[in-house]
């Protein structure tokens, strides 16, 4: 038994629950960004507001002429055409926001990059329209095994209760829990990118090259994803499953090949 299901739900506005460090930090940084979003959304309602409220109240019912003349010649004049201080400010301002937008960002990104020596290696292989994986692992099959296997969408006429529509596979990825695996991916024909929310990956297939991604599984799930390249015409229907098993199990899964 899983313990989660790990798929996009009806009116989801959120994020996925992550399963591997990287999508943890995502949804941090993500969190982190918006509370600056918040903070500027508020300023500039409040400014506008504001701008209304001088512009249009006072200057549609004055308390009398005078007020109107002096405001106008405050507002216009002294803060806005020649405010040299909030000149300053929108500059500096927004840098100083970057600024703590881009430290947490570029740490992430680095640790996305980062290559961690691996204890697993598949080859991911988009093909038009299904994906095929390779693992040739010498320290864990031995020099003469290898698993090689193709995952096809379901059709909905062979769907059983309980699974998800455009969603399942025939053949799904196993993977081990708290160990590193590398994933290599490429493409046979045309661009396909291999994306599973719950991992935090999205990563490009391309032909003729390879690329690679690091993930650490922290529990067991079923995640599931899709090619998110347009690649043709059955595009919307090449996903992605990816099922994570404790060491002993997933060794089992590699010996029935």
């Amino acid at each position: 038994m899983f313990i989660f299901l790990d798929f996009a739900k009806q009116a989801q506005i959120g994020f996925q629950d992550p399963a591997t460090p990287i999508m943890e930090g995502i949804i941090d940084l993500y969190n982190h960004i918006f509370f600056f979003l918040a903070g500027i959304a508020c300023f500039v309602f409040w400014l506008l507001g504001r701008i209304l409220y001088e512009f249009y109240y006072e200057f549609n019912f004055p308390k009398d002429k005078a007020t109107l003349e002096n405001r106008r010649n405050l507002i216009a004049l002294q803060k806005v055409t020649h405010g040299t201080l909030l000149e300053i400010v929108w500059t500096i301002a927004p840098s100083v926001v970057l600024m703590f937008v881009a430290v947490p960002s570029f740490a992430l990104l680095y640790t996305m990059d980062e290559v961690v020596d691996p204890s697993v290696t598949f080859k991911v292989i988009g093909h038009q329209w299904y994906w095929s994986y390779e693992c040739n692992d010498e320290l864990t099959l031995g020099e003469d095994k290898a698993v090689q296997f193709d995952s096809y969408m379901v059709s909905e006429d062979d769907l059983t209760k309980g699974q998800l529509r455009l969603l399942e596979v025939d053949n799904s990825l196993v993977l081990p829990v708290r160990t590193h695996v590398r994933l290599l991916v490429t493409a046979s024909d045309v661009l396909h990118a291999w994306a599973v929310p719950s991992l935090g990956i999205k990563i490009d297939a391309v032909p003729g090259r390879l690329n690679q991604v690091s993930l650490f599984l922290k529990r067991q799930g079923v995640f599931y994803g899709q090619c998110s390249e347009i690649c043709g015409v059955n595009h919307g229907f090449m996903p992605i499953v990816v099922k994570s098993y404790p060491l002993k199990k997933y060794i089992s899964w590699l010996y029935s090949f």
